[in-house]
Parts: C-alpha cells; structure tokens; sequence
C-alpha cells in the first residue's frame, strides 16, 4: 500500500472519500491545506462511456481553456515565407523547416507544441518517430496543421489544451495552477467538460459521463457528482 507524507494526510483529512461533491465544493476542497514550495498544477480526471478500440468512440479535440492554464508553453512552427513571419509575430519559439527537423533527429526537444503549415507536412512527416510517441505531431483536427499559424500559434499561448480518451476511457487534463481562484478552476473545468459532452460519438450509448474528480499535482482525488456538471 503507497504511503503519503503528511501534507497529503492532512488535505484528505478534510475530504470524505465516498462523498460526490459539486464541482464548486470539489475545487474548494483541493485548495485547502498546507501549501507546497511550488504552484501545484489542477487537474480534472473524467471517466468516458466509451470504449476507446473502436474508432467510432474515440473522443479527441482541443479548447481553450478561459483563464488558461498558468503554464508556459513553448511553441515550435514548421513554416516557411510569409508564414513564418506570421509565427514569429504572434509569438512562437522556434519557426522554421529543415533546419529544425535536423536537429529534432538530432535528439532535440526543446519545446512543448509543434504547429505546421500544410505544405511543411512532408518535412514533419519524417519526424513521426520522434513526435508521435510524446503526443506532439501536429494534426488537423486539433487545430495544428493550418494556414493560420498566427491564430493557432496565440491560442497555444493563452492557454489551449488538447485532450484524448485513455485505453481505459479516462481523459485527464490539466486546468490551471493551485493559485488560480476558485471561480477561475470551475471555469477551466466546466469550459473542458462541455467541450467533452459535445464531442459525444453517435455510438456511445449509456451513460456518458460516468464519473469526474479533480485533484491536484500532490493531494488527493476528490470525487464530483457529474450531475452537478453535465451540460444539457
């Protein structure tokens, strides 16, 4: 059995581990207790009724969060032209093409998120090994494979997350910091869970949401009733 030091002990003192809290009282919950040497990220757990080895259940997509997520995300953008200038102004680390796909191959990865334009897909392309395994090949649907390299590259910044069912129907995702107020993480959350309820498959059937917690990076779950967060 995993033992908690107690900073942990002290946190689920306060939590009654069968209770299915409301959301807001979830959130309220998890910021109580003793404070750590770091900003603790919050994070939101929610169990899918779905099955994830059928294609026609996967549950994958991308929004920005409203009060971001109080983390600094370096972006990388595979852009050449005009495109690259558009990068380089909304703010993008690093903009560029082959010189960039080289030094990936060399083993660098310095960065968080990769964006391309369509016609730099046959560099990128190469780089799959590399990319796919860490979650960071660009694709279409998320928003990462576009012209407008300006929008997508300012919305990584101000807080956009991607999210994808688990093999076990679980999406876990991040919605801020500890510091963040209490309004500002229900916001997060209730913003990512409706994002989850309208990316429903057809074929789901059941129960979709079948079961939420939030917790933070050192502290323990806290159950939240989905009832109390579904989106009509």
């Amino acid at each position: 059995m995993a033992k908690h030091g107690k900073r942990y002990k002290q946190v689920s003192e306060g939590i009654e581990p069968d209770k299915q809290y409301s959301l807001s009282e979830a959130i309220t919950a998890i910021k109580t207790g003793p404070e750590t040497k770091f900003d603790q990220s919050v994070d939101l757990a929610v169990n899918l009724g779905v099955d994830p080895k059928h294609a026609d259940q996967m549950v994958r997509g991308g929004i920005v969060l409203p009060h971001g997520t109080g983390k600094s995300v370096r972006i990388l953008v595979f852009a050449k032209g005009d495109k690259e200038k558009e990068a380089q102004d909304a703010g993008a680390d690093h903009v560029g093409g082959d010189d960039l796909a080289a030094k990936i191959q060399e083993g660098w990865l310095e960065f968080d998120r990769v964006i391309a334009t369509p016609d730099m897909m046959g560099v990128v392309g190469k780089l799959g090994r590399v990319l796919g395994p860490r979650g960071l090949m660009p694709n279409p649907k998320l928003g990462t494979v576009t012209m407008d390299v300006g929008q997508a590259v300012s919305e990584q910044k101000s807080g956009k997350v991607e999210y994808r069912v688990d093999k076990n129907g679980i999406v876990h995702c991040a919605i801020g910091k500890r510091s963040f107020e209490a309004d500002q993480l229900v916001q997060n959350a209730a913003t990512l869970i409706d994002a989850l309820v309208k990316a429903k498959p057809a074929a789901a059937k059941g129960t979709y949401l079948k079961k939420v917690s939030v917790s933070t990076t050192m502290g323990p779950g806290v159950k939240v009733d989905p009832g109390s967060v579904q989106v009509a």
